[in-house]
């Protein structure tokens, strides 16, 4: 089997999403050289992470809000929670914990709990300049909230029997007659 050049050949002229930045928010194509120069320079796999996460779609750095990020950070005084994306404000939380956290933007609200709590709010730049190997920091990611997600199984391995557990099938209806018979009840042969 050859590769069928006439029927659309070789999938060529793929770069990577890293070597090109598509961004053309001025602000993040500086940190992403900033981030890119300080992963070489001092061997951080950190900065490495911030330049990979800098690099993602708006899909892809989904936002963190405050009470997950003060879940995380209790118990870890005196270090920098670092998020590569946005900090919202959440209205279930009664009051927000003094912590320190650096993000790509913050809602107001969000800001104004942070610096009212004694926390800060900072920059990448600033952080570069504070911890350059993102040392005495906690890197976070705010969850993945795609609906598209729930229909992706988990990694199929010999040793992982539960790659299709929970997920979400691609059904019209959840009625009796729909998806419901073999491979779905113990009664109809098998369940899975």
């Amino acid at each position: 089997m050859g590769i069928d050049l006439k029927a659309g050949g070789r999938r060529t002229g793929h770069t990577s999403s890293m070597k090109v930045i598509k961004t053309q928010n001025p602000y993040n194509r500086l940190l992403i050289k900033l981030y890119k120069f300080l992963a070489r320079r001092t061997d951080s796999a950190f900065c490495a992470t911030v330049a990979k996460r800098l690099h993602m779609s708006k899909v892809n750095t989904p936002p963190i809000g405050l009470n997950r990020l003060s879940k995380y950070m209790t118990n870890k005084d005196g270090k920098i929670a670092v998020i590569v994306g946005k900090v919202t404000d959440d209205v279930r939380m009664m009051e927000c914990p003094k912590m320190s956290v650096c993000a790509l933007s913050f809602t107001e609200n969000a800001r104004k709990r942070i610096v009212a709590a004694g926390g800060e709010c900072i920059t990448f730049d600033q952080l570069a300049l504070r911890a350059p190997t993102g040392s005495n920091t906690v890197l976070l990611r705010g969850p993945e909230n795609r609906e598209a997600l729930a229909h992706f199984g988990k990694r199929t391995t010999v040793t992982n029997p539960h790659a299709y557990d929970g997920v979400k099938p691609f059904v019209r209806a959840k009625g009796r007659k729909f998806e419901k018979a073999r491979g779905r009840r113990r009664s109809r042969g098998f369940k899975v």
